[in-house]
């Protein structure tokens, strides 16, 4: 594992941007694992496990997965509209969990979702949901299809 595992630079960009308000740049040179391009959701947390701020994207916007997850990890300390802009005495006591998003696929019905490993995207016109898999509480697909569909 590199020293920037993708967790680890979630954090470090967080802690630059709200200490500094300077954007932390992709470590160099880049990883290997970091060179890929993908969508991200970073997903911060207090250490009483509740949700502080969750931002992500479903296609990739940058070059690398390094500047993927730093700008959603800024965005999701910063610009989550369910939360107040994380402050710098907050730092101490959070977590932070990156959730890399494989291509997505098509599916007939929502006996073909496995909630503890799929995550899931409804689509229609402009509007969309997305559910990360592995959620607490979200045991079988037809719920986590109706959460979702609530959602969008």
């Amino acid at each position: 594992m590199t020293k920037y595992a993708l967790p680890g630079l979630a954090r470090a960009a967080v802690e630059r941007y709200v200490r500094q308000r300077h954007v932390l740049e992709a470590p160099l040179p880049l990883p290997d694992e970091m060179q890929a391009r993908a969508g991200v959701f970073v997903s911060i947390h207090r250490r009483d496990e509740r949700l502080r701020g969750c931002i992500g994207t479903i296609q990739p916007q940058e070059d690398n997965l390094a500047l993927e997850v730093i700008r959603n990890a800024i965005a999701a300390a910063t610009r989550d509209p369910r939360f107040q802009p994380i402050a710098p005495g907050e730092l101490p006591g959070l977590e932070y969990s990156v959730d890399v998003l494989g291509e997505a696929e098509k599916i007939s019905g929502a006996g073909e979702l496995d909630p503890k490993r799929f995550g899931v995207i409804v689509e229609r016109g402009r509007r969309r949901g997305l559910l990360l898999p592995a959620i607490e509480g979200i045991e079988e697909g037809a719920i986590q299809l109706a959460l979702v569909l609530d959602k969008a």
